[in-house]
C-alpha cells in the first residue's frame, strides 16, 4: 500500500472546476473526480460551509483530505476524493462565486485576499494499492464528518468500467432502476442503497452466501473487470417483470420488499396471479394481520410469522385464565398468570379470530407443542 502526502493548492483543486449535479464534480484539471457522478450530494448545511470557507481565509489547518487513485472509465488514471469531498465543493464553489460569507463574495475581496485563498495549501494524502489494502484503509480513516456507507466504500475500491455502468442503471434518480421500479425499492439511488440492494441480490443469484455485505464484495470483485453491467441489469428487469406479473396490482406494501431473493426461491414456480389477487385483497382487509407487507412472503412462503397476527391484550387474556380457574387448557396444569400464554382456540390460519371467544390460556410447553404439531 502507496500512501504519501501531496502538495495540493486550493486553486490548483480549483483548476478545471465543474459541479454538474448528478453528473459529478471534478476539479484538479479534471483529474479528480470530487464527487464521482451519482455518488452522494453536497449535504453540508450553510453554516457549516461558511466555517470551511473562514478558516480557510484566516489560514487555519483543515482536517486531512483523502483521495484514492483510480482507473477511470476511460481507462486512463486519475484521483477519487474518499474524505474530504464537503470541504472541497465548500472552497471551491466559494471561489467559483456560488455564494457569499459574510457578505463577501470571492470577487468581493482584494486581490490579495483572494491570492491567499488559491495559495492555501491542502493537507492531501494520496494512496493506491490493492483491493484489500484501500478497503482496510478506507474503514481506517473514515472517522469523521458525512461518513462514506460500505457501498461507497466498496466503490472507491472496485472502480472500472463495469462499476460505471452499473451506476447509470442503478445509482441516478430518476435513472433507469428508479423509473422501473421506484414502487418497489427503499433508498435513495444517489446514495448507492439501490445499488447495494441489487447487488446483494444478483449475489445470492451467483450462489454467494456470504454476509450481505461479505457477498456484495465478493460479486463486485468477480465483476469488476466486466465491460458494462448489462446482464446485471438484464436480471433485474427479469425480477421486476416477475414481480409484475405474479403481483399485478400495485400497492404501497411491496416497496422495500426482498423481491430479488423472492424472485430466486419461488421464480420458477407456477403461480396463478388471480388466485394470489383475491387472497391479497382478503388479507389485507383482516384486521389480525398487523404486518400488510408480510402478506406477499407468506403467500409464497406459507410462513405465518411475516403477518405478525394480532396478539390477545392482557385483559382479554386475564379474563380466560380466571374463566379456566387458572388451569391450563390442555393439560390442566394450575400455574400463575405470568406462566400462561394466550392461544387461539381455533387457529387464525382455520378461520379463528384474535377475539375474546376464541381465547383460551395455556403453558408455555402445550403452546410450544401445538406449535410444533401445526409446522
Amino acid at each position: 500500500m502507496k500512501i504519501e502526502q501531496l502538495k495540493i493548492t486550493v486553486g490548483q483543486v480549483y483548476e478545471g472546476w465543474r459541479n454538474d449535479a448528478e453528473e459529478g464534480v471534478s476539479g484538479f484539471g479534471g483529474l479528480l473526480d470530487v464527487r464521482p457522478k451519482y455518488q452522494r450530494e453536497f449535504v453540508y448545511k450553510d453554516r457549516q460551509r461558511d466555517e470551511v470557507v473562514r478558516t480557510v481565509r484566516k489560514g487555519f489547518p483543515l482536517n486531512v483530505i483523502y483521495w484514492c487513485r483510480v482507473r477511470r472509465e476511460d481507462g486512463s488514471e486519475g484521483w477519487e476524493v474518499l474524505d474530504g469531498q464537503q470541504r472541497t465543493v465548500s472552497i471551491c464553489e466559494y471561489v467559483d462565486g456560488s455564494f457569499s460569507v459574510d457578505g463577501r463574495y470571492f470577487h468581493n475581496l482584494p486581490a490579495d485576499e483572494r491570492r491567499k485563498i488559491l495559495d492555501y495549501p491542502l493537507l492531501v494524502y494520496g494512496c493506491e494499492g490493492g483491493e484489500e489494502e484501500k478497503l482496510e484503509w478506507f474503514r481506517v480513516v473514515n472517522i469523521a464528518g458525512e461518513k462514506l456507507t460500505e457501498q461507497e466504500l466498496l466503490n472507491a475500491v472496485y472502480a472500472g468500467p463495469w462499476l460505471a455502468s452499473a451506476k447509470r442503471f442503478f445509482s441516478r434518480t430518476g435513472g433507469p432502476a428508479a423509473t422501473l421500479a421506484s414502487h418497489l425499492m427503499k433508498g435513495a439511488p444517489i446514495r448507492q442503497e439501490v445499488l447495494e440492494t441489487v447487488l446483494l441480490w444478483a449475489a445470492r443469484a451467483e450462489g454467494i452466501e456470504e454476509p450481505d455485505g461479505d457477498a456484495v464484495r465478493e460479486f463486485m470483485a468477480r465483476h469488476q473487470n466486466d465491460a458494462d453491467a448489462k446482464p446485471l441489469w438484464a436480471w433485474f428487469r427479469r425480477c421486476v417483470d416477475w414481480v409484475e406479473t405474479t403481483f399485478y396490482v400495485r400497492r404501497r406494501e411491496m416497496k422495500g420488499l426482498p423481491w430479488g431473493l423472492l424472485y430466486l426461491q419461488h421464480g420458477k414456480r407456477k403461480l396463478d396471479p388471480d388466485r394470489l389477487e383475491k387472497e391479497l385483497q382478503r388479507l389485507m382487509a383482516d384486521d389480525d394481520v398487523t404486518r400488510k407487507a408480510g402478506v406477499y412472503e407468506y403467500l409464497l412462503t406459507g410462513e405465518e410469522r411475516a403477518l405478525s397476527i394480532r396478539a390477545f391484550d392482557k385483559s382479554t387474556a386475564r379474563a380466560a385464565w380466571e374463566r379456566q380457574k387458572h388451569a391450563c387448557a390442555a393439560c390442566g396444569a394450575v400455574l400463575p398468570f405470568e406462566r400462561m400464554q394466550a392461544d387461539h382456540v381455533v387457529p387464525w390460519s382455520e378461520g379463528g379470530r384474535t377475539v375474546p371467544e376464541n381465547c383460551r390460556m395455556v403453558c408455555a410447553a402445550c403452546n410450544l407443542k401445538k406449535g410444533a404439531q401445526e409446522t
